[in-house]
């Protein structure tokens, strides 16, 4: 237990990546301790059975969510799958804040969310006013909310990257080319996740149906003052842990495109815009933080400009932004628990 630590977390969904990952990172911060970790189907084992490098201070013992005692919880971290999520979260104690990592808050429109999801959203009414998690962009929204939409992977490295300059370049030109790591796939036996699968190869998915395109769609017509942007994104499932890369292809002045980037994120403590010229951004660089790095290239078609984003997809894309989003909720440091972790290189 962390001297004055003044909160105390359950972790929903703890046997999965970012659940353990949450659990992880949560050990270095200084104001929360996680005190619960739920999982159904592994209740009753040891954290550190499931996941060996979480022996030690803290381990926790796995338990069904309904014998979580939670008088003497504080706060909530929702790593469940969509759907799941929403079932349980919509049973929590009032006095519980939660962050939803899943995509079941994510959308305002609860049409939207049944069309893209498969299924009706249990609170229509709470889901419309639920504020999106992007602390660069939502952060002075968060301060004493009780529940916060964590954005997904990939649309948090999108909009990172396209949200200060939608309103810059040719809303009808965007085409995302995004790549992501294993375990952005979870941690469920999925044939296309096996070794022998999924390495050596290289492969998109979810062509022109994937479900974070209307999230992404919805925070850029929300910041352009629109209705009708529509986004081409198309994700692909790269052989490795760890990571994700998008490729944003736009129409408009690369400086123009660059100084709204630089001045946008001039104070931004996890996000760093290159200098024009500079070599491209690598996963690499980013593993095992909460960091995000951009980079703004002039395409040999006269008109059109290329931004690349880089994050840690269990950190920046899940994790770690929710801890960011805790922060903001209390009115702390939003860097606290964050701010000493560096890259993992090579």
């Amino acid at each position: 237990m962390k001297a004055q630590a003044s909160l105390k977390a359950a972790v929903l969904g703890a046997s999965g990546y970012t659940g353990a990952e949450t659990v992880r990172l949560l050990a270095g911060h200084p104001h929360v301790d996680a005190v619960a970790a739920t999982g159904h189907s592994l209740a009753g084992k040891q954290l550190s059975e499931i996941f060996p490098h979480l022996a030690g201070p803290t381990d926790l013992p796995v338990v069904k969510a309904e014998d979580v005692a939670w008088d003497e919880v504080d706060v909530a971290f929702g790593c469940l799958p969509h759907g799941t999520s929403q079932d349980l979260i919509e049973t929590l104690p009032a006095h519980v804040k939660t962050i939803d990592l899943s995509a079941d808050y994510r959308l305002r429109d609860a049409d939207l969310y049944a069309q893209t999801y498969g299924r009706p959203h249990l609170n229509a009414e709470r889901t419309a006013r639920v504020k999106y998690g992007l602390p660069e962009w939502r952060g002075e929204e968060l301060k004493g909310e009780t529940l916060v939409a964590c954005p997904g992977c990939y649309p948090t490295a999108s909009l990172l990257a396209l949200l200060p300059i939608i309103r810059d370049i040719d809303p009808d030109s965007v085409i995302i080319d995004a790549k992501s790591g294993v375990s952005g796939a979870g941690r469920g036996l999925k044939e296309g996740n096996l070794f022998s699968e999924a390495a050596e190869g290289l492969h998109a998915y979810g062509v022109g149906t994937h479900r974070h395109a209307p999230e992404i769609e919805q925070e850029l017509n929300l910041q352009a003052g629109r209705s009708d942007i529509g986004v081409t994104f198309t994700p692909h499932l790269i052989p490795m842990t760890r990571g994700e890369l998008v490729t944003c292809h736009v129409r408009g002045d690369v400086d123009q495109i660059q100084a709204a980037l630089e001045a946008k994120y001039a104070d931004a403590p996890f996000i760093s815009v290159l200098p024009l010229g500079s070599p491209t951004p690598d996963t690499r660089h980013v593993r095992g933080t909460n960091n995000c790095r951009i980079a703004v290239y002039p395409d040999r078609v006269k008109g059109r400009v290329v931004v690349i984003a880089v994050i840690d997809n269990l950190v920046k894309g899940s994790s770690g932004q929710a801890i960011q989003n805790l922060n903001l909720m209390m009115g702390w440091d939003e860097t606290l628990g964050l701010a000493g972790l560096q890259a993992l290189f090579p």
